[in-house]
């Protein structure tokens, strides 16, 4: 149910972040530094920023797939019912006039085919006196059983997320509605079309029949029921021709041609049009509710993402005065024009090993030394700005590496189109040091064995040419 109109998101949108909403209210945070990032430089306010950071942590989980696996579920489980509801009004409209062999009672075929339709229809308007949540029918037995079809913890949260989002827009009952009023008009176009097919291709005889009521009692019940359809163009059968069909007097056809069209009548002025407008209006309303769907950030979950995701306010006032260790710097800025360049960077090089190297091929941006959560901040923001078309990653051989670092390295590596890391050693040593240990643990990261070099040689020209 995506709404058209560019200046609103779509229904997926708010759907992924009900989802990730409820996965941290039941599990516990997910890691999220990059997204935060991300949405910290997204234009909008808070609840734009919590559908950015969403959209973020929903691709790296890959729930857009098992929403998407949800949904044709959900949708099959659908069809199957409008199929289960298109039978139904075929068998209920032979059923409703028999086998042609015996005499069909008008009042019984009217009740077999509007009965229950009749008394559905109005639970469905008594409800409106009730809660929303209060209200059943057919929409509510779709949502049962596709939520039984849910496997896995994160696809089973996607009904709740769904029904989350439309009660708090007021598009619960609506949805509800549509889907009920939907299969049932499917029911009835399909009762009435079984009924046109054999009532042109097979002969029947309507009668009434009666131990308590005088005849005339039917002569204004069937007047009285056919009023509303006579008024839509339907023809009505006289007192005189009510009166005769008592099973005992034979009728003509053109009796049984009146019988025949005012049972129609009853079932479309009755049946096909009342359900057809309400499912109309339901589909609207429920297109206005869609449309005011808004993040609401006071919810449990969101709430807490605003000191995150908006920059605090910081007052300039005096305060008291600096102490040594709390006194300001200033911090190197971010290094700019990275957009397709190559980019040379260190993380945690100690002092041994000079840097950047004295033979740094012209053209490449050096980006300097990670050494901090700042510097690091910085780098990862301005390679969110413009990613580099080479990132060569220079790391201590000797060193084990961490998860920090094999983190890091891969957020980094998310902002170039390739990327390289560079084994550094001293110049006096030339031993392995912890290289295969680095090589086992960027293999599983997912960086190839030729993505990790050794080589100053190599890994430069790689730098400077795309070879080596």
């Amino acid at each position: 149910m995506p709404l058209d109109d560019a200046s609103r998101r779509p229904l997926r949108e708010y759907w992924l972040a009900e989802i990730i909403r409820l996965r941290e209210t039941h599990w516990g945070p997910l890691e999220d530094a990059e997204a935060v990032r991300a949405a910290r430089r997204a234009e909008g306010g808070l609840p734009d920023r919590i559908l950015v950071r969403a959209h973020r942590l929903a691709e790296r989980e890959q729930l857009p797939a098992q929403l998407q696996g949800w949904t044709r579920s959900a949708l099959a489980v659908l069809a199957a019912l409008f199929a289960l509801a298109l039978f139904s009004g075929i068998g209920l409209a032979l059923g409703a006039l028999g086998d042609g062999t015996r005499p069909v009672n008008v009042l019984w075929a009217l009740g077999a085919l509007l009965g229950l339709h009749a008394l559905t229809f109005l639970l469905w308007l008594a409800s409106f006196l009730l809660r929303p949540a209060a209200a059943t029918g057919l929409g509510r037995l779709w949502l049962w059983v596709t939520r039984k079809l849910a496997r896995g913890p994160d696809t089973a949260l996607a009904p709740q997320a769904l029904l989350n989002l439309l009660a708090r827009a007021g598009a619960l009952r609506w949805l509800f509605g549509s889907i009920s009023h939907l299969l049932w008009l499917t029911g009835l176009c399909a009762a009435l079309a079984t009924l046109l097919t054999v009532l042109s291709t097979a002969s029947y005889r309507f009668i009434w029949a009666t131990t308590l009521l005088a005849p005339d009692t039917f002569v204004w019940l069937t007047q009285a029921i056919g009023w509303l359809p006579g008024l839509a163009g339907f023809p009505l059968p006289d007192a005189a021709t009510v009166l005769a069909s008592d099973g005992v007097q034979t009728l003509p056809a053109a009796a049984q041609v009146q019988w025949s069209l005012w049972l129609i009548g009853v079932v479309v002025v009755y049946g096909v049009l009342p359900r057809l407008a309400a499912a109309l209006l339901c589909l609207v309303v429920l297109r206005r509710r869609l449309a005011g769907l808004r993040i609401d950030p006071a919810l449990p979950g969101h709430a807490a993402l605003r000191d995150r995701l908006e920059p605090a306010v910081v007052s300039t006032g005096l305060d008291r005065p600096v102490d040594p260790l709390h006194e300001p710097r200033l911090s190197a800025p971010a290094p700019a024009g990275l957009d397709g360049r190559p980019v040379l960077l260190a993380l945690e090089l100690p002092t041994d090993l000079p840097w950047p190297p004295a033979t740094t091929p012209a053209g490449i941006q050096i980006a300097g030394r990670l050494d901090t959560r700042e510097e690091r901040r910085r780098i990862l923001d301005a390679l969110a700005d413009a990613a580099a078309s080479r990132l060569l990653i220079a790391c201590d051989a000797r060193q084990t590496p961490d998860r920090g670092t094999l983190t890091l390295i891969a957020e980094l590596a998310a902002h170039a189109q390739q990327t390289r890391v560079w084994l550094l050693l001293p110049a006096h040593e030339d031993g392995p040091a912890r290289a295969p240990l680095w090589r086992a643990q960027l293999a599983a990261l997912g960086l190839p064995a030729q993505a990790v070099l050794a080589a100053s040689a190599n890994a430069l020209d790689w730098l400077e040419t795309g070879h080596g």
